[in-house]
């Protein structure tokens, strides 16, 4: 049994004090929102209690599928830095940037510099897509963060990477090997409003037609969702997760998947836990199980 820990959109608090030099056009309509609507919904002591929960269950392998900070600030890339480091060995985390990774142009230099060890593949480059062998998985990392005007989050993966994705996932079509897919932005259709879709998700979705892998996961929304994608019979599962940090006072109280892969009998067998997240306890305690 090889088990993933799939988290999502930590949104890292506390927002750093910063030099108001740094606060200009978008991030400064970002700085508004924080502090008028989502300082009170992302807190530390959530996150707090995840790392904990994480280290107690020791999970094989760690996905990350973005949003990590908010405006990206330098001192938030650092303070996330830092909070990764403590989860362990960079091998055991595959990392996409979300488009609060991404929050003003330029800003997604800084961090494919600091978060490198958790983007590059196997051969040390850095750059998308990527490619981790751990375990008895193959993970394939997409990035959909691009910088966006204020109040528009919406995705772009680019043609680009669409055919090197292609490209990347024709080569382990025949690898026996179960394969997750990660992106931020949902792939499927009607997830989310064009001001905030994957403007591309209808050629990902005609590559994963092709060459289908078995679950794709993402987060962006800030509750869990569950989906499929066209492929072999039965489909391809997409699932969703929360936001690490949330409270829950807006949508989901903090949630992570719990991905059990047991490959033993040929056929991969895909099972997920559902994680949540109690103001109550202050704690994370299984919510549901499923099978995929």
């Amino acid at each position: 049994m090889f088990r993933i820990a799939h988290i999502s959109d930590l949104h890292i608090p506390p927002l750093p004090l910063t030099p108001w030099r740094q606060f200009a056009g978008k991030r400064l309509v970002g700085l508004f929102s924080w502090y008028h609507k989502w300082k009170s919904e992302h807190k530390q002591i959530v996150l707090d209690a995840l790392l904990k929960h994480l280290q107690e269950i020791n999970p094989d392998h760690i996905c990350v599928t973005g949003d990590i900070t908010f405006t990206t600030l330098p001192a938030e890339v650092d303070q996330a830095t830092e909070w990764f480091s403590r989860l362990g060995d960079a091998r055991k985390i595959s990392l996409v940037p979300g488009n609060h990774d991404a929050y003003i142009p330029g800003a997604l230099d800084y961090v494919m510099e600091k978060w490198a060890r958790w983007m590059q593949d196997d051969l040390g480059q850095v750059g998308f897509p990527y490619l981790h062998r751990r375990g008895p998985v193959n993970v394939v990392g997409l990035s959909s963060a691009v910088a966006t005007p204020p109040a528009i989050s919406f995705g772009r993966i680019g043609q680009e990477q669409l055919e090197k994705t292609e490209a990347l996932l024709s080569s382990i079509h025949d690898d026996p090997s179960p394969s997750l897919l990660m992106v931020h932005h949902p792939p499927q259709d009607g997830a989310a409003t064009s001001r905030r879709a994957l403007e591309d998700r209808k050629e990902l979705q005609e590559i994963l037609a092709r060459w289908p892998v078995d679950l794709v996961l993402h987060g962006h929304l800030h509750y869990p969702t569950r989906a499929k994608l066209d492929g072999p019979p039965g489909g391809i599962p997409v699932l969703g997760a929360a936001s690490a940090s949330a409270i829950g006072r807006r949508k989901s109280a903090a949630h992570y998947h719990l991905i059990e892969i047991e490959t033993e009998t040929g056929q991969p067998q895909i099972s997920v836990q559902h994680y949540l997240y109690s103001t109550k306890f202050g704690n994370f305690s299984l919510s549901g199980t499923q099978s995929l």
